[in-house]
């Protein structure tokens, strides 16, 4: 097996969970044979491929490690130091969506849309939510709030914003990646949608009491949608309604999730992330691998949009090899 240079990858796709990472392996068009060279204080063996004519590094983090923004942001900085060439990066994977019905017009985030984070008004594009300190009138203040994490690469927002201007038909730009992989295997099944009936919305009184709340089933041609927006990150796993309801209505945050705050200091990438529970005490993995593959596709869309870069064949063919 032959030895990879990493001076002819362009594109880091960030997936930190195994789910997430065996989604984006079969994204790729072609998986390039070999391996990177490793030395001393290499912590990290990296996957490579291309898609849509980009060279692509997968990186995820090492088994049973345990996730969140220090682990993230230990990847993301070897990724950086590695990688000398890296145009971009991405960071694709699972979140909790933050529905709010009772906005006009309603946020019904469901499980399997994609979440991509986008500044709005003054809210930055990513929201560092466990990262402030106590105050006496506000109970919460963030230390960060604004516009210093949300700096992903202007050709990304671009990409975005080209798929965006497609809605509320930008489903269309990344089904036809989910369908040819759909059906592929993971550790535990395949890609498939757990079915709408499968996904129970609970809201939460003011006095803790729950109902579930009943949503009429979307046509399968609207099946999936894309929610642009603020997205929250932190370390602290959120399963308490109330809490994540607070969160939502006081950041205009559209989902929670727990690496990008790690990343963006290392690597400005774009967030993409697939609905795979709601941040309450029914979160489990259920929807893990179908979002998973949902932000996956709309990763490849994303990377359709933008013309690679240039190699040289020689050096081309050599990666494709493994030579």
């Amino acid at each position: 097996m032959g030895e990879l240079d990493p001076e002819l990858y362009t594109v880091a796709w960030l997936a930190p969970l195994e789910i997430e990472a065996q989604a984006a392996l079969h994204m790729l068009d072609k998986r390039h044979k070999g391996r990177f060279p490793i030395g001393r204080g290499d912590d990290y063996v990296f996957q490579a491929g291309d898609v849509c004519g980009h060279n692509v590094i997968v990186a995820t983090l090492p088994a049973g490690q345990e996730y969140g923004t220090g682990s993230a942001a230990a990847l993301a900085s070897q990724v950086k130091t590695f990688f000398p060439n890296l145009r971009f990066g991405l960071l694709v994977g699972v979140a909790a969506g933050l529905p709010n019905l009772s906005r006009s017009p309603p946020l019904d985030i469901r499980l399997g849309d994609v979440l991509v984070g986008l500044p709005t008004g003054e809210s930055a594009g990513l929201i560092p939510y466990d990262l402030g300190k106590e105050t006496e009138n506000n109970g919460y203040q963030l230390l960060r709030f604004g516009n210093v994490l949300a700096s992903t690469e202007t050709v990304v927002r671009s990409a975005i914003g080209s798929i965006k201007l497609m809605a509320p038909n930008d489903a269309e730009a990344f089904l036809r990646y989910y369908e040819s992989i759909k059906h592929k295997e993971h550790t535990n099944g395949v890609f498939t949608d757990p079915g709408q009936d499968q996904d129970k919305l609970y809201q939460v009184e003011d006095d803790g009491i729950e109902r579930l709340v009943e949503r009429e089933k979307r046509p399968d041609s609207r099946r999936t949608r894309v929610w642009y927006g603020p997205i929250g990150s932190g370390d602290k796993l959120i399963k308490n309604a109330q809490k994540r309801n607070e969160l939502r209505d006081k950041y205009n945050v559209i989902g929670l999730e727990m690496e990008a705050a790690g990343t963006m200091n290392h690597i400005r990438v774009g967030v993409i992330r697939g609905v795979c529970d709601y941040g309450d005490r029914h979160k489990n993995k259920e929807w893990q691998p179908y979002a998973a593959a949902m932000a996956a596709a709309y990763a490849k869309a994303v990377l359709f949009e933008i013309p690679p870069k240039k190699i040289s064949p020689t050096k081309l063919v050599s990666a494709q090899n493994g030579k």
